[in-house]
């Protein structure tokens, strides 16, 4: 069965797609591709992964045309960035903060 395995960095994607057989692990998949080899930044220890965006665990069981996706970790935490943005906002209205 084909399946694709995705990586990606700001300045840089990686789609490989592969050939697999049943019962293929989302790990053996990662690892058949060759993607570890080619940003060894990757650590699956830590990182999570998952199957068209949706999180899943290394020992998941592939199916044909599934896209195996790492996930890079987050460079800002959305809810900081939220409270940031919406403060900047007040202080512009010369609303004061609460």
């Amino acid at each position: 069965m084909i399946v694709e395995v995705a990586y990606a960095l700001a300045d840089k994607q990686s789609l490989i797609s592969l050939e697999v057989k049943e019962g293929t692990t989302l790990k053996e998949a990662i690892e058949a591709s060759g993607i570890l080899e080619i940003y060894n930044q990757i650590d699956l220890s830590k990182q999570q992964v998952g199957i068209f965006s949706k999180f899943a665990s290394l020992d998941t069981v592939l199916r044909e045309k599934d896209r195996v996706e790492i996930y890079r970790p987050l460079v800002a935490d959305p809810k900081e960035v939220r409270k940031e943005r919406a403060a900047q906002v007040k202080a512009m209205r010369g609303i004061k903060k609460a």
